[in-house]
């Protein structure tokens, strides 16, 4: 994608590990906003190489990793009570970027046969350790289909994302489920923090998405059942944005910001970040 300067509509610090600048282009056809210049695949394993990118460790040192902990263990019940419901039962689930495979692990406990992928070494490891082996790439499965697949927090960082997507819909089996959680470039709290708001994360996220867009993502054998809001993202992401913008670790400010955003989610409809619930065609 060409960088046009009147379509930029932020430039963006990687606060976590380079502190190099992208700017974040709006793709008008799709309602996208695109991280320029993308780093080259063999070049972004080394923007994760930070001991506080919490998806790839189970640290609780520092009070947003311990949030973040606390809310996580929250989070994989009522991720794991919200893909039974969609499926009516049990049965085969796939977890692309599966991080420490913790959500696979609490899958697993209530009875689903699980695989998951994960590119990072060091969050296979940990993993393996919980008894939860991962693939490294999306090419190691393919040919196989699951009842359930599930990317939380996973589609924003995936490379070359038109052929991405083609993968990830053969993955889903007819009738099947498909769920994506991404952050939502449009709630109240991305406007509000606009180049400091942490769920931008440059270049780590490739993409950011609307509403709009993730309508536009796949062929007409997948179709959008739900959006659910993450509730707890807005003051996750809020904490993290005050500490980029005013150096402040923990703010009561921040807090309202999240909570504010919640609210206005309400009328709006656009919260931090969503749930995405897809059904393939049988």
């Amino acid at each position: 994608m060409e960088n046009n300067q009147k379509n930029i509509k932020h430039t963006v610090k990687d606060f976590l590990v380079s502190g190099e600048s992208f700017d974040l282009v709006h793709d008008e056809t799709r309602d996208l906003l695109v991280t320029f210049p993308q780093p080259k695949e063999d070049q972004l394993a080394k923007y994760y190489e930070s001991e506080a990118y919490i998806s790839h460790t189970d640290t609780n040192k520092g009070l947003t990793a311990n949030l973040y902990q606390s809310v996580k263990k929250y989070s994989l019940a009522s991720k794991t009570k919200l893909i039974k419901s969609l499926l009516g039962s049990t049965g085969t689930l796939l977890d692309i970027g599966a991080g420490t495979g913790e959500f696979l692990k609490v899958a697993k406990e209530n009875n689903w046969t699980v695989s998951g992928i994960e590119p990072n070494e060091k969050a296979r490891g940990i993993a393996s350790e919980k008894g939860i082996d991962l693939e490294n790439s999306i090419d190691d499965l393919q040919g196989n289909v699951y009842d359930v697949v599930t990317l939380w927090h996973v589609l924003e960082h995936l490379p070359d994302l038109e052929n991405t997507l083609q993968k990830i819909e053969a993955f889903v089996k007819p009738g099947g489920v498909l769920i994506i959680a991404v952050p939502n470039f449009k709630s109240y709290d991305a406007t509000f923090y606009k180049n400091y708001w942490a769920a931008f994360d440059v270049p780590r996220h490739l993409w950011h998405f609307s509403k709009a867009s993730m309508k536009t993502l796949f062929s007409s054998e997948v179709t959008l059942q739900k959006i659910k809001p993450m509730w707890f993202d807005s003051f996750y992401v809020s904490l993290l944005s005050e500490k980029y913008k005013s150096g402040t670790n923990f703010s009561i400010k921040a807090l309202f910001v999240g909570l504010w955003s919640n609210l206005v989610g309400l009328r709006t409809k656009d919260y931090s970040s969503h749930i995405y619930c897809f059904k393939k065609a049988k």
